[in-house]
């Protein structure tokens, strides 16, 4: 799922309106009309501030829509910084081998 799809059809199911969520986010209607719509341009593109109070607003994860922004929440960023090499291997394995991993994963939880 694309980032502005998500914003959208999260909107939709709060039952808000693109002129109430631009209210509250203190934006254009314009502006949510095209991160809903993919059309920003590198620099217009969502902040992680932005996206954290889009969250809020929504009252959506922010996590999801952070990953789906293409940015990496703080908390992975620093997983990551601490386990360079484990996230390396991570991301070099292979659909079967992430699969067993999630699995795994699961059964711990």
């Amino acid at each position: 799922m694309k980032f502005g799809t998500k914003v959208r059809d999260t909107r939709i199911q709060r039952g808000m309106t693109q002129q109430e969520l631009a209210n509250r986010m203190k934006v254009s209607v314009s502006y949510i009309s095209k991160v809903e719509n993919e059309r920003l341009h590198f620099g217009d593109y969502p902040s992680e501030k932005f996206i954290h109070k889009l969250a809020d607003e929504l009252e959506a994860d922010e996590d999801e829509l952070l990953l789906l922004a293409d940015k990496v929440p703080s908390l992975i960023r620093q997983r990551i910084r601490e386990r360079p090499t484990l996230f390396q291997a991570i991301a070099e394995m292979n659909d079967t081998g992430l699969e067993r991993l999630a699995q795994q994963i699961k059964r711990q939880s």
